[in-house]
């Protein structure tokens, strides 16, 4: 009796034993099909899912994922293909459009001479301005389609505050003639981080053109001593819903009669490429765009 109870428990032991090797075998395949399958995603590499158990439902698991991420890779390429073939049409069709803009315009320039009556005067004044528009929007058109196809930056350390104040000074005669007086706050001390120079110069510059355009007559600019920039207007004809689409392609408000809607969306591209991050918000009839770098240390 006792012998027969032996035999049971030492059976008992050695299948608890053999599900215990292929439960943990199981398991290290799952943590292999899971890191193989992150790399994957992560560095768009060619090589498919391979895993060392010989289980047969697991290997059937990987061979299924990996049928599944060849297709993927598959639409992948297609679609990154068509994104590039895209992103080149609309380089050289807001290229092609320069020349014959800048015609139109040297046209208007000579009619400007001419004797004219008061209609042919505001009809012209009309077509002059929306011309202007369309020259806006095609250079916006080719600045995005450059930023977006050029993947690479070339970072060095800069001093952020230098390029902040470089930025604001170009935009001096636009204040003055909006009568706005800028609240600008900068603190004393070199604030480097690891940027592109003209990349950056784009991003403020590009910030502060969307205020002049939506101010109701006031500016402020602070930065802090951990790099953080802080741009703040009066805006009422803004709201919470209008400032979180702000950064959409093509997206205006109906104040904004001369903006083409890329501007800030070419400044989150490429604050996001180097590594930083911008947010908009809208609190008490101000709208705030926060803009961060990551230090270089």
């Amino acid at each position: 009796m006792e012998f027969g109870l032996w035999i049971v428990i030492g059976i008992l032991s050695i299948t608890v034993l053999a599900l215990s090797v292929k439960l943990f075998l199981m398991r290290k395949a799952a943590r292999e099909i899971e890191t193989e399958l992150a790399d994957w995603l992560l560095t768009e590499t060619n090589t498919l899912i391979h895993i060392s158990s010989r289980d047969g439902c697991m290997r059937k698991l990987a061979a299924g994922l990996n049928i599944h991420l060849r297709t993927l890779r598959c639409e992948r390429r297609r679609f990154l293909r068509g994104d590039l073939e895209l992103k080149e049409a609309v380089t050289n069709i807001s290229h092609d459009l320069r020349t014959p803009l800048t015609a139109i315009c040297g046209y208007l320039d000579l009619l400007e001479r001419e004797d004219k009556t008061a209609a042919v005067q505001r009809y012209l004044s009309m077509i002059q301005n929306r011309t202007e528009v369309l020259k806006q929007l095609t250079e916006e058109l080719f600045v995005y389609s450059i930023a977006a196809s050029v993947q690479e930056s070339r970072p060095e350390p800069v001093n952020l505050a230098q390029i902040l104040e470089e930025s604001l000074l170009s935009f001096y005669g636009a204040m003055q003639q909006k009568s706005i007086a800028p609240d600008i706050s900068i603190p004393q001390q070199k604030i480097e981080r690891l940027l592109d120079p003209s990349a950056t110069n784009r991003i403020f510059s590009n910030i502060i053109s969307n205020a002049l355009k939506y101010s109701d007559g006031d500016f402020v600019v602070q930065m802090h001593e951990n790099g953080t920039i802080v741009f703040s207007n009066s805006a009422r004809e803004l709201n919470a819903v209008t400032a979180g689409r702000l950064f959409d392609r093509f997206y205006t408000v109906e104040t904004g009669k001369h903006s083409t809607g890329l501007g800030l969306s070419i400044a989150k591209l490429l604050t996001e490429r180097m590594g930083g991050t911008i947010s908009a918000d809208y609190r008490e009839g101000r709208l705030y765009i926060t803009v961060s770098f990551p230090a270089l240390y």
